[in-house]
Order: C-alpha cells, then sequence, then structure tokens
C-alpha cells in the first residue's frame, strides 16, 4: 500500500531544507511515507511528520524531523519548540516547525547535526574537510 503525498514540489519551505540538506555530501532525496526524505545510507531528516496526542493525530506538515546530537539532545527536549514525532521519536528523533520567522542558520545546524549522527564517518570527514 502506498502512502498519499504528504507535500507539495512548490512549497518554499521545502525548497530552503532541500538546499540545505542537498548540500552535504553524497546526500540524496527520496519519499518515504508520503513526505520528502533526505538520506545518505541512512535518512538524516524528514519534512513534515505528526505526533499523536491523547489518541490524536496531528499534523506537523511545515516541520523538519532530525536526530539531534547527543550532547545537544537534553536542551533541545527542554525547548517547547521541539516535540517529539511519531513512530520516530522512541528512536531519538525531534521535530521543529517551519514558518516565516524560522531561524535558517539554526535549522541548518540541526540537519548538519543529524546528517553527522546518521552518515557514515567518511562522510562526516568529508564534510569537515579531512
Amino acid at each position: 500500500m502506498s502512502h498519499p503525498l504528504m507535500f507539495t514540489e512548490d512549497d518554499p519551505l521545502l525548497a530552503r531544507v532541500r538546499t540545505i540538506a542537498l548540500a552535504l555530501p553524497e546526500a540524496d532525496e527520496k519519499v518515504s511515507h508520503g513526505r520528502p526524505a533526505f538520506f545518505t545510507q541512512k535518512v538524516f531528516c524528514y519534512f513534515g511528520g505528526s505526533q499523536r496526542i491523547n489518541d490524536e493525530w496531528i499534523a506537523h506538515d511545515a516541520a523538519i524531523m532530525v536526530r539531534p546530537d547527543p550532547g545537544d539532545d537534553p536542551a533541545l527536549r527542554q525547548d517547547t519548540r521541539f516535540w517529539v514525532p511519531a513512530y520516530l521519536g522512541p528512536s531519538g528523533w525531534l521535530g521543529i516547525d517551519l514558518d516565516e520567522s524560522t531561524d535558517w542558520q539554526e535549522i541548518a545546524e540541526l540537519v548538519d547535526a543529524s546528517y553527522r549522527v546518521t552518515a557514515p564517518k567518511r562522510l562526516v570527514r568529508e564534510l569537515d574537510g579531512l
């Protein structure tokens, strides 16, 4: 059973996320469960997601989901802008919504950190110019 697409190709927020994610070494994009997913050997960023609160599904269509750096994780979990996504949350993923006030430098740092957590070591060395 295929999932319906839950994004539009011309979404300007998705375009910004694509620019950030696809600039990383050997990063690529695929559609997974109806949403854009950025990956090397493993996914490091999803565009859009959802969470389940009290048996109610809450869509976050303009958001990213990332695996934070373990050192930053505790502080990010205290930040009320972040939410724990359904399905991926137990594996350490966090989501943050995007809008007109988004700090794109922060988003780039979150995507970079998630890439470093999930990418092969050789690609992280390439990213660092080593």
